[in-house]
């Protein structure tokens, strides 16, 4: 990008996540500082393709920080994975004369910052996702607040377990990354935690365990499930739902179970400390890399760094599993 960056557009997309707004009013705010004008385009990239766009100055992005969900709104938009669609957008773009966009989001939001960046409109990526799957970012802006909402709701679970001598099962957010589950799993003490990462067999990782910890006078349990797990099949071939798992246990186990989906509460609320200080951090970045004339990237956490990797080289990337944290959950919930 050679030309002086006069204007860039940051819209939010995919599914909310707390600290959305901490990143869009450091975005903002970088930008302003500078003097490069800055306009917020409303309900993601559909908003970009129906020109649902405004300024954004210092004081309509103030008492944002604090706020979850997303002020810019979120919506999908089916069109723009076409390539009639992905020219629409590049159109509006330059017709509103932004110079640069900064999409927050998931993978799939990157998708489409990738596809308008071969277009020629540098973009820029900030992963904003209570999953934490974005495989080049050690850390997505949303997670430690989602992870905070399920301990919450599990530490109240616990109480009406533990009065009935019962075994609840939660299933939590995720996808197909079970990393809400592992935290969780290990900041509440589950006996057990299925996660679509690492091959179970019940039996053996939750009914025996269970069986083991009953001898030690135990006689509530929490087992918590990733919604990943619920989208595979058990040997009879249906689908391994919360609810299958829930019966299976208190059949085999003989201990009473209740089944709890905590569900879209995950994505709300108030952002921790850590989401507000890492969306500061990332928004920042981001709005820099296209101050100094570089898009096309990745805004990633790595080593509890803020760095950047080349957008298609980010997409490309794996994501692994921390076994270490899964034998800590396993080996001290006896």
């Amino acid at each position: 990008m050679d030309k002086k960056v006069k204007t860039i557009g940051v819209l939010t997309s995919g599914g909310d996540a707390p600290g959305m707004n901490a990143a869009v009013r450091s975005i903002a705010r970088t930008a302003l500082h500078s003097g490069i004008r800055v306009k917020g385009i409303y309900k993601g990239f559909a908003g970009l393709l129906a020109n649902q766009m405004e300024d954004l100055t210092l004081r309509s992005v103030s008492n944002k920080l604090q706020s979850g969900g997303t002020f810019l709104f979120s919506a999908r938009c089916p069109e723009f994975k076409d390539d009639k669609g992905v020219e629409h957008g590049k159109f509006n773009c330059i017709a509103a004369g932004i110079d640069g966009l900064i999409v927050c989001g998931g993978d799939g939001s990157f998708r489409g910052a990738r596809d308008l960046s071969l277009k020629g409109i540098p973009c820029i990526g900030v992963p904003c996702t209570i999953d934490n799957d974005i495989a080049c970012s050690d850390y997505t802006i949303g997670f430690d607040t989602a992870v905070n909402t399920v301990l919450q709701s599990i530490d109240r679970l616990r109480d009406t377990s533990q009065s009935h001598d019962r075994c609840s099962v939660v299933e939590v957010m995720g996808r197909n990354c079970g990393d809400i589950a592992l935290h969780s799993a290990v900041c509440c003490g589950a006996v057990s935690v299925l996660i679509p990462e690492i091959e179970f067999d019940l039996q053996r990782d939750v009914i025996e365990k269970m069986r083991r910890t009953l001898h030690t006078g135990k006689n509530h349990f929490i087992v918590i499930v990733s919604e990943g797990v619920t989208n595979k099949r058990g040997s009879d071939g249906k689908l391994l739902t919360a609810s299958r798992i829930a019966k299976y246990i208190e059949k085999e186990a003989g201990v009473e179970s209740r089944v709890t989906v905590i569900g879209h509460v995950q994505r709300g609320g108030s952002p921790s400390a850590r989401d507000r200080v890492v969306a500061s951090q990332m928004g920042y970045y981001a709005a820099t890399l296209l101050k100094q004339g570089i898009g096309n990237r990745v805004v990633a956490m790595k080593d509890n760094k803020v760095v950047d990797y080349d957008i298609l080289e980010g997409l490309a990337m794996t994501k692994e599993v921390d076994e270490e944290l899964f034998r800590v959950a396993n080996e001290v919930s006896i």
